[in-house]
């Protein structure tokens, strides 16, 4: 357990020296709200690749942004799954999450922001019992946690610290997650930004004693109200032994977001 914690202990100072590229995290939340009454329609598919089979979530995201610090979301997901052994192939609905975030703390200056943002995220039961965390459980979850972010015109941070409460179920866990990245074009208005993700996450779980720290390779381009998202996800560390999951392999992420 003591490595675990170091890593995190590593990663989390490294982050005082890389930053997040303007868009917003791609396998990550963002601390940073837009103006209020604005909806912002996305999606973020998933493709997963495990020793167990490989299994696709295409989800259809709604984000209403009420006023600047208070939004709600809704995110319902469609998966596909293709196991390896007697449980076969085929597509369901996925469990269905229900957001709220509330931005607590903002503290703008001369071309930087940071901000704090409270959130938690109601997973219903809505999926078959897959075991696919994230896509199908068919298990209630209530996740809440704090959103901390740091922007400027050239580089910004953003880290996520909660924990996920599963009351019928053994995937109860802590995680963290950090993402710091590169902006590769000059800031413009209209936005016309090419960026570069790097983002961990890292996740343990309470009751059975596990751990796993992920990595994600992205990059994302930005132009006016259209961001289109790329990133490719593997495992550093990988101590799962109880669920469809626990010969991970890796993930790829396609996904795309518009403001209305």
């Amino acid at each position: 357990m003591k490595y675990k914690i170091g890593l995190l202990v590593i990663l989390f100072g490294a982050a005082g020296q890389f930053v997040v590229a303007q868009g917003p995290p791609i396998t990550g939340d963002k601390p940073i709200m837009l103006g209020g009454n604005t909806f912002e329609v996305r999606t973020l598919t998933e493709v997963r690749n495990t020793n167990e089979g490989t299994f696709v979530k295409a989800p259809l995201m709604g984000d209403y942004i009420i006023t600047s610090d208070i939004s709600v979301s809704a995110v319902v997901p469609f998966v596909s799954y293709d196991f390896m052994d007697s449980r076969g192939s085929g597509n369901t609905l996925g469990d269905i999450n229900l957001i709220g975030k509330y931005q607590f703390y903002r503290k703008d200056e001369m071309g930087k922001t940071f901000r704090m943002v409270a959130k938690t995220m109601q997973t219903l039961p809505t999926g078959d019992k897959l075991g696919l965390k994230g896509m199908s459980t068919g298990m209630y979850s209530g996740y809440y946690g704090v959103i901390a972010g740091y922007e400027s015109l050239k580089l910004g941070i953003s880290n996520e610290v909660g924990y996920q409460w599963v009351p019928d179920g053994v995937f109860d866990k802590f995680q963290y997650k950090l993402g710091f990245g590169v902006p590769l074009l000059k800031p413009t208005y209209p936005v016309n930004q090419l960026n570069l993700f790097f983002e961990y996450s890292s996740e343990s779980y309470t009751t059975l004693n596990e751990y796993q720290l992920l990595y994600a390779q992205g990059i994302q381009y930005a132009k006016g109200k259209v961001t289109v998202d790329a990133a490719v996800q593997f495992p550093l560390i990988q101590d799962i032994a109880n669920s469809a999951e626990k010969d991970f392999n890796y993930s790829v992420f396609l996904g795309m977001r518009y403001i209305l």
